[in-house]
């Protein structure tokens, strides 16, 4: 065996030590005990998550037997195209990585400009969401005066769909010739992107009823006519932080009660996080909050094209297969340099 495959087989059989088999099949066992409980349905939300962790194991601890397989057998083809997937994977081993997640994108400064660009994003994105195999649903959407969009919030249902959209987090700029200048003049614009996990009821994130504000009010978005007819927009003020969600995409109050929740339980959740970093990283040097000062992509249509990203360096000339959603290298590249 040559010094490549042996290189080869070093990183396979490291992997399979950091992919803890043991660990996964006493994760396996606890779940199968508890689904066996005749108790175990009287909380459908929390029996299905779990019978969805329960799918996600089982198919790990599949690929991770595959891969001890491949070692015994010798086949460095296979195994090669093993562990580049696998190794992968260990990028995404956060808290919430294999989550859904909640996408807000916002217009910035710019008028017209900036919500033009706004709905070139939320594009780029519903088609990197139909390309990953996941599905998206509307939470809140506020329509541009003349044209594009100036905010608009989705939940995306997918495995790792948080994981791989945490690294969308932060603004945009586009540089382009403007399309509504008669003089066709050189135009920059921003839009924010804010990216959030879905966490589930009943976790580490208390939210007391006393603490939120309702309001209830018609929706002026997209939707049929019980939608603009009837109060079924909500807007939820959480005391205690000031933090204020909107969600008015559904037909009904209740669709939007809950989207409401699920968005501030995301937030409450961003903010415990951000506390944390700040802490960890005052020894450090200078924590940079996630926000407008937070310039993470620059996409130049005019007078060449160029997508680059400014924390990885990752770029490409081929920006029309980016706008259409082949965002692929620019996530991975981005969560190699944060592992």
């Amino acid at each position: 065996m040559g010094l490549m495959d042996d290189t080869l087989k070093a990183r396979a059989q490291e992997l399979v030590v950091k992919l803890n088999l043991d660990g996964k099949r006493k994760a396996i066992r606890q779940l199968e005990a508890e689904i066996s409980h005749p108790d175990f349905w009287k909380d459908p939300q929390a029996a299905t998550q779990k019978m969805k962790d329960l799918a996600a194991l089982g198919k790990e601890l599949e690929e991770s037997e595959m891969l001890e397989l491949l070692i015994s057998e010798g086949n460095d083809a296979e195994l090669e195209k093993a562990v580049d997937k696998m190794e992968f994977a260990l990028y995404l081993s956060g808290d919430y990585d294999s989550s859904d997640a909640i996408v807000s994108l916002h217009a910035g400064q710019g008028g017209t400009e900036a919500m033009d660009w706004t709905s070139m994003l939320y594009r780029m994105y519903s088609r990197y969401i139909e390309r990953k195999g996941w599905s998206q649903e509307e939470i809140d959407y506020t329509q541009g005066d003349e044209a594009g969009i100036k905010s608009v919030t989705v939940r995306v249902a997918g495995r790792y769909a948080y994981g791989f959209l945490k690294a969308e987090v932060g603004v945009h700029r586009l540089v382009r010739q403007s399309p509504f200048n008669a003089d066709k003049l050189r135009q920059t614009s921003f839009a924010l992107v804010e990216v959030l996990p879905v966490i589930q009821e009943g976790s580490e994130i208390e939210i007391r009823e006393e603490d939120l504000d309702w309001d209830f009010y018609r929706s002026g978005g997209k939707g049929g006519q019980n939608v603009n007819k009837v109060s079924t927009a909500v807007r939820l003020k959480h005391k205690p932080t000031g933090i204020i969600v909107s969600s008015q995409a559904q037909r009904y109050q209740g669709q939007n009660r809950e989207y409401a929740l699920t968005v501030l339980r995301g937030k409450l959740w961003e903010q415990q996080q951000r506390k944390r970093m700040e802490e960890e990283k005052s020894l450090r040097g200078q924590y940079k909050t996630p926000g407008w000062g937070n310039q993470i992509r620059s996409y130049v249509l005019h007078p060449y094209h160029m997508v680059k990203d400014l924390r990885t360096r990752h770029e490409t000339g081929d920006t029309d297969r980016v706008l259409d959603g082949d965002l692929e290298d620019f996530v991975v590249a981005y969560l190699k340099s944060t592992a």
